[in-house]
């Protein structure tokens, strides 16, 4: 089987080199011109993942239909904010005989979509797509350096799940399958603004029990969203849920903790912005996450206030002030 890598932004270009570990024909798109030349021209990704040289089974694209000729699996790891328009270039160049594997851990702007459902909403028209989604604690930095990861890949089809799993894993990168796409996008999603809570607790030296407080607690919110849109509560307590949240709200190569820790610092989200190479996914998530649980009437507090905080300008200081002094309640039951 061959792969296409869609997108060469640090993750996809840290997954490229993983398939291409496992001497797997992979060809991976890269949008920005200047990123694909110079990975054409020196076999790495200077821009956005220095230090890792590609396998020769890697190859290189810019035109996306090349990119996808003569594929079977295509794992497309863009920024939410650009799935939409990057899966209507794509449809027209892939058929009911693909898997498509969503990498993007975010919540479509406007329409509150998961992934998943985005791409069901394009390529429906043209194809019955068949889909999967991974998701789990997966630092790209890490994945390129080989250390020991373990993911989760959610699809309905299982027997197509375990397909992927066998092509993916390795003694380095171990792959569990899950029937829950639901659960696995929202922890996903959710997961990013908690990190941010994270790290602006981090900013403001509150200490280890304010941050496993936020990533108890977050959980439960997650949960609580992800159990009223349809999913199985014991997935939050696996590699999408608490594994991931623990390594984004803890873990120093995180961009969304990064984020917070800079809102705590007292700078201006578009200051914090306009310094960053990468996407934060947590910034734009916020937002449809706040909107997603007012829809569902889901108390989601840690979101609320840091939605708060990004799009109305809140202290960060106050956040704290205010979790803290909300109603006392039983922690499992709510009232």
């Amino acid at each position: 089987m061959r792969a296409s890598v869609i997108g060469g932004g640090t993750w996809g270009t840290a997954f490229a080199l993983h398939l291409g570990r496992l001497k797997i024909k992979t060809r991976l798109w890269i949008r920005e011109k200047e990123v694909y030349q110079e990975a054409q021209r020196f076999r790495e990704n200077k821009t956005f993942l220095p230090g890792y040289i590609f396998p020769p089974e890697v190859s290189f694209f810019h035109d996306i239909k090349d990119a996808v000729s003569s594929v079977d699996l295509v794992f497309i790891v863009v920024p939410s904010k650009f799935c939409r328009k990057i899966y209507a270039q794509l449809a027209p160049h892939l058929s009911s005989r693909h898997i498509i594997i969503s990498l993007t851990k975010g919540i479509e702007e406007g329409s509150l979509m998961r992934m998943s459902e985005v791409m069901e909403d394009v390529f429906r028209p043209h194809f019955t797509p068949h889909t999967a989604v991974l998701s789990g604690p997966s630092f790209a930095k890490e994945v390129a350096e080989s250390h020991p990861t373990a993911v989760v890949l959610a699809s309905e089809e299982q027997s197509q799940a375990k397909e992927i799993q066998h092509f993916i894993s390795n003694p380095v990168f171990r792959a569990y399958t899950s029937d829950d796409i639901i659960g696995v996008e929202i922890a996903g999603a959710v997961k990013n603004v908690i990190a941010i809570a994270a790290g602006i607790s981090d900013a403001l030296q509150f200490g280890g029990n304010s941050v496993a407080a936020l990533v108890t607690r977050g959980i439960a919110e997650m949960t609580r969203l992800g159990v009223k849109l349809g999913a199985k509560k014991e997935t939050f307590a696996g590699l999408a849920g608490i594994g991931d949240l623990v390594l984004t709200c803890t873990g120093k190569l995180s961009r969304n903790h990064y984020v917070g820790t800079e809102l705590g610092k007292g700078k201006s989200l578009d200051e914090i912005v306009s310094s960053m190479k990468m996407v934060a996914e947590g910034i734009t998530t916020t937002q449809s996450v706040f909107q997603l649980a007012q829809r569902e009437k889901v108390e989601m507090p840690i979101c609320e206030q840091i939605y708060h905080v990004l799009y109305r300008k809140k202290d960060p200081r106050k956040v704290l002030q205010y979790l803290m002094s909300r109603k006392l309640k039983s922690e499992h039951l709510e009232e």
